[in-house]
C-alpha cells in the first residue's frame, strides 16, 4: 500500500498543529462558531445530534492492520468502544469530545492517516473497487489513479472551495464496483480500438435530492492526462457552477442544465487551452506510484484446494459461507473473504475496537496485513489462502464476522440515521434491523437470492438508497418519522435510479411492506431471475399494487 514520504508526513503534521491552535482558540472564545465552523469541517469534525462526529479519510478502502489497529485504540480511548464504516469506504467515529479532536488527529497522523477533506465543498475522499489488484476482469490497477488523484486534490488552492461538495471514484476493471455513475466524476478504465489502455471519464453522477446517472464526457483519454483533463472539469464547475442555492449546487446539476453535450464542449475547449501549459503525468510518476501495489509474496500453489472443496461439500454453513462471502482470485490457490458487518441486531457498518484488533490479528495472519473497506460497508481480506479459509472462517464467526449474506438482503447498506446525525428526518438503524429480524432464515435468503436494500435517513442519501433495488428514506410527516420505498434502483455498469412505489408508511409497516415486495417477486420471476430483473420486466404497479392492497 501507499507510504507517506517527507512531504506527505509533513503536510499531515502541521495540519495537526494548525487545527489543535484554532481549537484552543475556539474553546478560549477567541473564534467564534460561524469562524471555526469551515475550519473544524476542513479536518473532518461534524456537530451531530448528540456529539462531535469525526470522519477518517481512508483513501480508495485500504487499510494496513497497524492502522485498524490505532483505529481501534481512538474507538477505546476517546468514543464508546467502536466506529462505523460509511459507504465513502471512511470510518466515522460518533462520540468523540471536541477538545480531544486535535489528539486524536494527531494519533492518526503516527499511522499515516488523517481527516483532511473528508467533509466541506472540496474534493473528498477518493473511492475504488475494492477487489482491486486481485480480480481477473482488471485491465488497471486503480489504486495508482487513486493515489494520483488524492494527491493532487488534497489541499489544491484552486478547488478548496468549490460551489458544493464533489466525489470521484475510479474502476480499473470491466465490470464497474466502484459505482462510477454515480460520482461528480467517475474515471473508468477502458481499451481503445489499438489496445491501449486508458481512461473514461463520467460526469454529473450523484445521488441525493436531485439523484442522476452521469454522463460520458470522453470515451477514451491517454492515461498521462488524467490531471489535466480533472483540472478542466473542476474549472469549468468552479465557473459555472452555482453559489446562491445549496440544493442546485452539485455538478450534476451543472451539466444537467448545460446539457451534456455544452458542458462536454466547454470541458474540452478548457482541456485544450490549459494542457498547453500543464505537463501531462510521466508514465514514470505513474510507474513509481503502481511500485507501492505491487503483488504481495504470494505462494506458488495450485488451483482449487482439495481439502477446502471438501470442507465446501462436508460442511454447509462453512459451504454457504463460501458461497456468499468469497470472490474469485486471479492467482491460483487463493480467494479475497468479505467480513460481513451486517449481523442482525448490529447497526450495519459498525465495528468494536475489541472486533478491530481481532479483525487486524487476522489480517496479519491470513491476509499479508491488509485489508480493504467496501463502498457496502463491510471489510475485506484480498489476499487469502484457499487451505485457510475454514480456520479463518471459524475465527470469524466467533467474532460475529461470518454472516453468509453478502449480497442477500440483509446485507442492508444504512446510514447512521436520526440517532445520531443533525440532518436526518428519521432512524433508519431501528428500520434496518427490524428487517433483518423479518429475514433472518438464511435458507430463505437463498432462495430470494442476490438483491440490495438501502436505506438513509434523508434525502442527502448517505445510504445510497436511490440506487438500492429496494430503497427505503426517511422523511418528515407532521413531526412523525415515515419511510417512502422505491424499487428497481442498481448500481455498477447498468446503474439506474428507484422508482417511488406510492406514499410512505410508519416505521412498523417496513417489515411487511418488504415481505410483500418479495413475494411478489418470488411468485412472478422466471427461473433464474434476480430481483432487479423482474422489476424492470414487470415495472412497478404489481408490487405497488400487492403492498397497497395489504395495507387497506
Amino acid at each position: 500500500m501507499y507510504r507517506y514520504d517527507a512531504y506527505d508526513q509533513r503536510l499531515v503534521d502541521e495540519r495537526v498543529a494548525q487545527f489543535s491552535d484554532q481549537t484552543r482558540r475556539f474553546l478560549a472564545g477567541e473564534l467564534t462558531e460561524d469562524e471555526f465552523r469551515p475550519l473544524r469541517l476542513q479536518n473532518g469534525l461534524y456537530i451531530q445530534k448528540h456529539a462531535p462526529m469525526l470522519r477518517i479519510s481512508i483513501p480508495y478502502g485500504l487499510l494496513s492492520s497497524k492502522q485498524l489497529r490505532k483505529l481501534a485504540h481512538i474507538g477505546r480511548k476517546y468514543d464508546r468502544g467502536y466506529g462505523h464504516f460509511t459507504t465513502r469506504q471512511n470510518l466515522q467515529f460518533n462520540w468523540p469530545r471536541l477538545q480531544d479532536a486535535p489528539e486524536i488527529l494527531a494519533e492518526l497522523a503516527t499511522v499515516e492517516m488523517h481527516a483532511i477533506q473528508t467533509s466541506g465543498n472540496c474534493v473528498r475522499n477518493i473511492t475504488a473497487d475494492h477487489f482491486a489488484g486481485i480480480a481477473a476482469d482488471e485491465l488497471v490497477d486503480p489504486r495508482p489513479y487513486a493515489e494520483l488523484i488524492r494527491q493532487w486534490a488534497t489541499l489544491h488552492p484552486e478547488f478548496a472551495y468549490l460551489p458544493r461538495k464533489f466525489k470521484i471514484a475510479v474502476n480499473g476493471s470491466t465490470i464497474d464496483r466502484a459505482a462510477t455513475l454515480v460520482h461528480d466524476i467517475g474515471v473508468h478504465a477502458v481499451r481503445n480500438d489499438a489496445g491501449e489502455v486508458g481512461l473514461r471519464i463520467l460526469v454529473g453522477g450523484g445521488l441525493g435530492r436531485t439523484p442522476m446517472i452521469g454522463y460520458v464526457v470522453r470515451e477514451w483519454l491517454p492515461r498521462q492526462e488524467i490531471l489535466n483533463y480533472l483540472d478542466a472539469i473542476l474549472r469549468v464547475y468552479n465557473r459555472f457552477g452555482r453559489r446562491d442555492n445549496l440544493y442546485k449546487a452539485r455538478i450534476k446539476i451543472l451539466v444537467k442544465e448545460r446539457t451534456p453535450a455544452e458542458f462536454t464542449r466547454a470541458v474540452e475547449k478548457e482541456w485544450e487551452r490549459s494542457r498547453s501549459d500543464a505537463a501531462a503525468v510521466p508514465d514514470q510518476e505513474i510507474d513509481r506510484l503502481a511500485s507501492f501495489f505491487g503483488a504481495p509474496p504470494y505462494a506458488p500453489l495450485a488451483g482449487d484446494d482439495a481439502a477446502f472443496r471438501a470442507a465446501v461439500a462436508d460442511n454447509r454453513p462453512f459451504g454457504n459461507w463460501a458461497k456468499r462471502n468469497l470472490f474469485p482470485h486471479k492467482v491460483p490457490g487463493y480467494a479475497a473473504v468479505t467480513l460481513s458487518l451486517k449481523k442482525t441486531g448490529v447497526p450495519p457498518g459498525d465495528v468494536t475496537s475489541d472486533q478491530m484488533d481481532a479483525i487486524a490479528a487476522l489480517a496479519d495472519r491470513y491476509s499479508f496485513g491488509e485489508l480493504r473497506v467496501t463502498h457496502e460497508q463491510n471489510l475485506v481480506f484480498a489476499d487469502v489462502r484457499q487451505a485457510d479459509l475454514f480456520a479463518l472462517w471459524s475465527e470469524l464467526k466467533a467474532l460475529g464476522l461470518a454472516t453468509p449474506n453478502i449480497g442477500l438482503l440483509t446485507d442492508v447498506i444504512c446510514c447512521p440515521g436520526g440517532d445520531f446525525c443533525s440532518l436526518a428526518n428519521a432512524k433508519s438503524i431501528p428500520i434496518a434491523e427490524a428487517i433483518q429480524r423479518r429475514f433472518d432464515d438464511l435458507d430463505y435468503l437463498h432462495d430470494i437470492g442476490e438483491i440490495s436494500l438501502n436505506m438513509s435517513g434523508c434525502m442527502n442519501a448517505c445510504g445510497h438508497h436511490h440506487v438500492g433495488n429496494i430503497g427505503v428514506l426517511g422523511v418528515d410527516k407532521n413531526g412523525d418519522e415515515w419511510y417512502q420505498v422505491s424499487i428497481g434502483g442498481a448500481q455498477g455498469e447498468g446503474a439506474s435510479l428507484g422508482k417511488v412505489i406510492g406514499p410512505s408508511f410508519a416505521a412498523e409497516e417496513m417489515p411487511d411492506v418488504v415481505a410483500r415486495l418479495i413475494e411478489v417477486y418470488i411468485r412472478r420471476r422466471h427461473e433464474d431471475e434476480l430481483f432487479i430483473d423482474t422489476v424492470r420486466r414487470l415495472g412497478i404497479e404489481p408490487f405497488k399494487e400487492r403492498v397497497y392492497a395489504a395495507a387497506h
